[in-house]
């Protein structure tokens, strides 16, 4: 099947298709007289499996290795729950940092509707954004 049709069953652009070969996650196509590129069904299961580890938060290279795993004929599975469980706890640490951050700007807000616009500096540029103290 052409590189067009495999593009519109698997609803990703033939840019996709063509990147996804460069970088290893698609296996070189074979090409017909014309130059044409041909893949069999098994590209599918590759889309689906990489859409699936996108949507999970693994990285194009992350892909590649779990692939690499399977070409060697080795389970891949422990690296990805390795790779899942990085990915758990540093979302735990983003999560963290992202309500600090929360706290920060409710804080910020506060401060700054206290504040008299009047009172703003122009070498200060916004003094709601100006350090406290």
């Amino acid at each position: 099947m052409r590189i067009g049709e495999v593009a519109r069953r698997a609803d990703v652009s033939v840019k996709t298709i063509r990147y996804y070969e460069h970088v290893g996650i698609l296996p070189p196509a074979t090409r017909e007289p014309n130059g044409y590129r041909s893949y069999d069904s098994a590209v599918f299961d590759r889309l689906t499996f990489t859409r699936a580890s996108q949507a999970v938060g693994l990285t194009l290279g992350e892909i590649r290795e779990v692939i690499a795993f399977r070409e060697r004929g080795e389970p891949p599975c422990a690296y990805v729950l390795d790779l899942i469980e990085d990915r758990g706890a540093a979302l735990t640490v983003r999560i963290a940092d992202l309500e600090a951050l929360r706290t920060d700007l409710r804080d910020l807000a506060t401060r700054g509707h206290a504040l008299d616009p009047a009172a703003c500096l122009p070498r200060e540029i916004c003094h709601v954004i100006k350090s406290p103290g």
